[in-house]
């Protein structure tokens, strides 16, 4: 017996190992297949849309336009169905490992998302500012990134500028009855684009070859008569027929929140804790303000006060009154930007002072944003393209827009004053979205920084305001606490607000009286509001999403750690991963 022992193991052995190199053959066959998809469909988007494309740093296209043509637009849907069909169809997820499992998901998202745009919101049909970015970039991303010598872009420049005029052309043949708010904000933006053209893009060029030069000259004289003309068109011919509407209606919308933010937390239950953090976020706001009230107005007696109304419409009376006493003390209209420099470097120096957090070994440059892109956000960040192994960070920051009455511009500057706006830095700008978005350039996959986790990326900002409060941040100043808590306030109805407008029935009057006397806002900034949710859905809602996910995970994680729990080492761990959908990255927590 003892002697067949060692022949019989070794058939056991030998069969295990045949079995497991079966398996890793099967996953490995599996893994090929799925990757020649992914990149078959990621070539296709890119081929349909070229300017994106050199934007995110794959150069295949750079000589091509998009082609808006119906027959155009209808192969690139063909293709969409036909890659969802694959990848359902023909790959087994089951046999992948456990990235790309992640990468499947993330690529089948897309693919909705992008028969969604076909399908549903049809940007080449209905959002000028569609057209605005493909006319402001098409060249642009040519011109400013050095990516190849500037004869061999300029090569590419020439083929797209000899395009252009015909993208125009067609912008107007597609364009039917857009939201006004769309029209609105692309004529804003619009005279960006001709001083873009007009007086940079012959900066640009300047060290071209004369040849080159000549070649690109020659189209670039037809592009800016074509796009006066097409300025003129908007003004005149489509703002009066944007009658679209800007709700996306509860089905869509909540369709395209699924798609992009893929979040865990059940919708009700989200609307149920933002119902709860309003009212319990304002209640701890009024505690902080009462004893600023007593100071601040000595000839009121807040007893008296108490006798003649009724709780809620007294902390609406403290807290707007301390409001009114500090909101004074802001940046002026010309150093807006400056200022916001200044409140990241100090908070920058207090994170590293304090060691709260690991901080990007990256500079983070702040910009003002040109008026090419104003319009739609505060802020933008610009990071390394997905196909680049490095590059740098900037923050463009809007400075306070033009064409504001002095009464709106002293509003904006009041909500935005000395005590508010390290909250909002935090949240836009420093860390912002910065360090997340820095740490999935670093360790995230492909697809993961061409589809980033939005509510991861907006959310894990919003966790650190209250570690900074208690930290010691601005030597314990309740004023600073109390706007920290407007801040957290506004992520909250910024959630609520968006469901309301675009999956009910909220009016902009209803709207604007929700943030001015619930939220505390000034009108100018209420506006500001109103139009950003109208005009980049689901983008408000984001934050307060990441944040609840957050909270769940770190209950999670303490449970898992116990005394060895750290807050620094938790925050550290949402980021090594990269911005994958939640529901992966909290599987990857749990694992830890």
């Amino acid at each position: 017996m003892k002697k067949r022992a060692v022949p019989m193991i070794l058939f056991i052995f030998a069969f295990s190992f045949l079995g497991l190199s079966f398996l890793r053959s099967s996953q490995n066959q599996e893994e090929t297949k799925f990757q020649k998809t992914m990149d078959n469909y990621l070539d296709a988007y890119w081929k349909f849309y070229p300017t994106a494309a050199t934007m995110a740093g794959y150069h295949k296209y750079d000589d091509k336009l998009e082609d808006l043509s119906d027959k155009s637009i209808e192969k690139h849907h063909d293709n969409l169905d036909a890659f969802s069909q694959e990848l359902v169809a023909k790959t087994d997820k089951t046999k992948l490992g456990a990235d790309s499992q992640i990468e499947y998901d993330i690529m089948r998202n897309a693919i909705d998302l992008e028969l969604m745009r076909h399908e549903n919101l049809l940007p080449w049909q209905y959002n000028p500012i569609f057209y605005n970015q493909l006319f402001l970039n098409s060249l642009r991303s040519l011109l400013t990134v050095e990516f190849a010598p500037l004869d061999v872009r300029m090569k590419s420049a020439v083929e797209r500028a000899k395009s252009l005029p015909d993208l125009i052309k067609k912008a107007k043949e597609n364009l039917q009855t857009p939201p006004e708010i769309y029209t609105q904000t692309a004529i804003r933006q619009f005279a960006g684009i001709i001083h873009f053209y007009r007086t940079d893009v012959p900066k640009l060029i300047e060290a071209a070859s004369p040849d080159m030069k000549s070649k690109f000259q020659a189209e670039w004289a037809k592009i800016i008569p074509a796009l006066e003309d097409y300025q003129s068109y908007l003004q005149t011919q489509l703002l009066p027929k944007s009658t679209g509407n800007f709700r996306l209606g509860e089905q869509a919308h909540s369709r395209l929140l699924t798609l992009t933010g893929e979040f865990s937390i059940p919708g009700a239950e989200l609307v149920a804790r933002a119902r709860a953090d309003y009212n319990n976020i304002r209640r701890e706001m009024a505690i902080v303000a009462m004893p600023f009230y007593r100071i601040m107005y000595p000839n009121i007696s807040m007893e008296q006060l108490s006798t003649q109304y009724n709780e809620e419409q007294l902390r609406n009376i403290f807290i707007k009154g301390v409001f009114d006493k500090i909101k004074g003390e802001h940046p002026t209209k010309e150093n807006f930007v400056e200022g916001v420099k200044g409140s990241a470097d100090n908070i920058k120096s207090f994170f590293s002072a304090k060691g709260l957090i690991a901080l990007p070994d990256a500079d983070l440059v702040i910009e003002p944003m040109p008026a090419a892109e104003q319009g739609i956000s505060w802020t933008r960040l610009l990071t390394p393209v997905p196909y680049a192994t490095a590059g740098s960070y900037s923050v463009l920051v809007s400075p306070i827009p033009e064409g504001l009455s002095a009464d709106q511009v002293e509003s904006l500057l009041e909500e935005y004053n000395d005590y508010y706006s390290p909250w909002w830095t935090v949240r836009q700008v420093f860390p912002g979205w910065f360090v997340p978005t820095f740490f999935t350039q670093k360790s995230g996959s492909l697809l993961t920084k061409i589809h980033p986790n939005m509510p991861l990326i907006k959310g894990w900002p919003v966790i650190l305001e209250e570690m900074m409060i208690n930290d010691g941040f601005g030597n314990y100043d309740l004023r600073l606490r109390l706007n920290q808590l407007k801040s957290q306030l506004k992520v909250v109805m910024d959630f609520n607000l968006e469901l309301n407008i675009h999956q009910g029935g909220m009016t902009k009057e209803q709207a604007i009286q929700y943030m001015t006397a619930g939220g505390f806002q000034t009108p100018a900034e209420a506006e500001w509001k109103w139009n950003r949710i109208l005009l980049a859905p689901c983008e408000s809602a984001y934050p307060y999403i990441g944040y609840q996910e957050i909270l769940d995970m770190e209950k999670d994680y303490r449970k898992t750690k116990g005394d060895a729990y750290s807050k620094k080492e938790f925050l550290q761990e949402l980021l090594n991963h990269g911005a994958i959908p939640i529901r992966f990255l909290k599987a990857k927590l749990a694992a830890q």
